[in-house]
């Protein structure tokens, strides 16, 4: 049997346990890179080419003006998957860049970047928004290769946080590259539902494990690598983590499910929505 012919690692466990640090480095990347394409084929009509979605719940930045105005505004998304909110950003004015550890991830940018640049180039002339492209940079969200106060506003939507051990470190670069009074806005899964089945089903319904137990979930495969990391922290560690980056919470906000929207993502479905909170987003700034 050739090299080539020989099975890949397979997944062989999955569930709450502590890991070392050091052994889940770099899962969150391989994943991303391998998952690319299947997460965008799965959700990418959702979320757009050039849409700002915060959440499952379907929360729009058009509608809740987080990031406050952006017009004429520096701004970095950090875990921006395919850019899309950044795309959006420019399209309404602000100086975007977006940044993402994943180069599968940037590469589903760029080849968007490039198909929207073509379809506008066939046009008789230019149309608004059909063509903004943003610069694209991989960067591990814990070491922004950024100066210090260079941005006006920086983001998240789910981004990065759930995916990184050390979530402190995130926050502190975030205050890092603010400027004074610049803005830090990051969207996390609520973190009352780590207590509950990841199920958009009535068996989601019940509360299974306690909601302080903050034992990673991991996924690993059958040489015991770490394929898959994703850590759970209370409501209190995020704010404990942003807090002690130098950085002033100024809002909290947990979106409603909304009527009308029947969508399931995952564990996120209209009949958990009714009931349970499914994002939290956290509104800062630096002072």
């Amino acid at each position: 049997m050739t090299t080539d012919d020989a099975p890949g690692p397979q997944l062989a466990s999955a569930g709450y346990r502590d890991v070392p640090a050091a052994a889940a480095e770099g899962a969150g990347r391989r994943w991303w890179d391998a998952n690319a394409g299947d997460y965008l084929d799965e959700h990418g009509a959702f979320l757009g080419d050039d849409d700002f979605v915060w959440c499952p719940e379907g929360l729009r930045e058009a509608d809740a003006h987080l990031l406050g105005d952006v017009a004429g505004r520096r701004v970095l998304e950090v875990g921006s998957g395919a850019a899309q909110c950044s795309r959006w950003l420019a399209a309404h004015g602000a100086l975007a860049v977006a940044t993402d550890v994943s180069a599968g991830m940037l590469g589903a940018a760029a080849a968007v970047d490039r198909a929207r640049a073509a379809d506008a180039g066939r046009e008789a002339g230019p149309v608004a928004g059909r063509a903004v492209a943003v610069p694209l940079v991989q960067a591990d969200a814990r070491t922004l290769p950024f100066p210090d106060a260079s941005f006006d506003v920086v983001f998240t939507a789910y981004g990065a946080i759930p995916f990184v051990p050390d979530a402190r470190r995130v926050h502190a670069e975030a205050a890092r590259v603010l400027r004074p009074g610049g803005r830090w806005v990051c969207s996390v899964t609520h973190p009352v539902r780590w207590a509950f089945p990841d199920d958009p089903g009535p068996p989601g319904l019940t509360a299974e494990r306690s909601y302080f137990d903050r034992r990673p979930y991991v996924e690993a495969d059958d040489r015991g690598r770490v394929l898959y990391a994703e850590y759970h922290r209370t409501l209190g560690d995020h704010v404990a983590d942003l807090v002690g980056a130098g950085l002033v919470l100024d809002a909290l906000v947990e979106p409603e499910w909304p009527e009308g929207h029947d969508r399931t993502w995952g564990g996120w479905s209209p009949l958990r929505g009714r009931l349970l909170p499914g994002t939290a987003i956290l509104v800062s700034h630096r002072p």
